[in-house]
């Protein structure tokens, strides 16, 4: 920068200085504007206006180059933070794929019947999660419908023992692909229910998110269990200013997700 500025300055003084001699000599003032006193002036003058000048174009200069420089760390960002949500998502797939395997390996021994329509409706809920790995973030509604489906799923297994309720009073906007199954399969995964003491889990959508259910813990819980949670978390994080929330009391656990306004890429 002091090289630069030291240049400019040195070339403009002179710069100025022999513009100015030739229009003394133009005009035959050269004895008046460049005796000792004028050309010390002159001098002094050209000096600061050359500062001021040098000044100004610096920092034109550096707000250029700082302005590109965050341009480039801004799509270096994104670029990361895509790629850091592209491998979360390959997390995500052979988790839920082997979750419903084990369902479905169980429903095999127990009822043949059952099973093969379990592997019926996987099917086409599996065609969803492969079309919702290639999005950043999907509709609320396409969610609502999934998790609908996703839920008739559990049902095969575990009957009434888990219950959902979705209410709706603001459907507009968009999250994450897989958020309320990921918060329905947490629920499954920490607590234990039966026909005599259901876990009810409780979607509801208005300015946020807030999925609830009442607790029934298991005696074991898995040590994988909560990674898909963290990771939705993270994901959250990466697209949205506000992160998920988590609550949790003796008898309640509810997460409150934030609706994203904003279109997908």
């Amino acid at each position: 920068m002091l090289k630069i500025f030291g240049t400019s300055l040195l070339s403009f003084v002179i710069s100025m200085q022999l513009i100015g001699l030739l229009i003394a000599f133009a005009f035959g003032n050269i004895e008046r504007n460049f005796n000792q006193q004028a050309f010390t002036l002159s001098l002094f003058s050209d000096f600061l206006n050359g500062v001021i000048y040098g000044s100004f174009f610096l920092a034109y200069y550096y707000f250029n180059k700082n302005k590109k420089h965050q341009q480039k760390l801004a799509i270096y960002n994104q670029s990361l933070a895509e790629s850091k949500i592209n491998q979360l998502k390959a997390q995500l797939n052979p988790h839920f794929l082997f979750n419903n395997l084990n369902v479905l390996d169980q429903l095999i021994e127990e009822d043949k019947q059952k099973a093969s329509d379990f592997l019926n409706e996987f099917a086409e809920i599996y065609r969803y999660v492969l079309q919702a790995s290639d999005k950043e973030l999907t509709d609320i509604d396409q969610e609502i419908d999934f998790a609908k489906q996703y839920f008739k799923l559990i049902q095969y297994k575990y009957g009434n023992a888990y219950q959902l309720n979705i209410e709706t009073q603001n459907a507009k906007g968009f999250i994450v692909p897989l958020t309320l199954q990921l918060l329905i399969e947490n629920a499954l995964q920490h607590n234990i229910g039966s026909q005599e003491n259901p876990v009810y889990i409780k979607i509801n959508i208005d300015e946020n998110i807030i999925v609830s259910n009442n607790i029934n813990l298991k005696r074991n819980t898995k040590l994988t269990s909560g990674r898909a949670l963290k990771n939705l978390k993270e994901q959250y994080q990466l697209l949205s200013k506000k992160p998920i929330e988590i609550h949790q009391t003796e008898k309640e656990f509810s997460a409150t997700v934030p609706i994203i306004h904003k279109q997908s890429k």
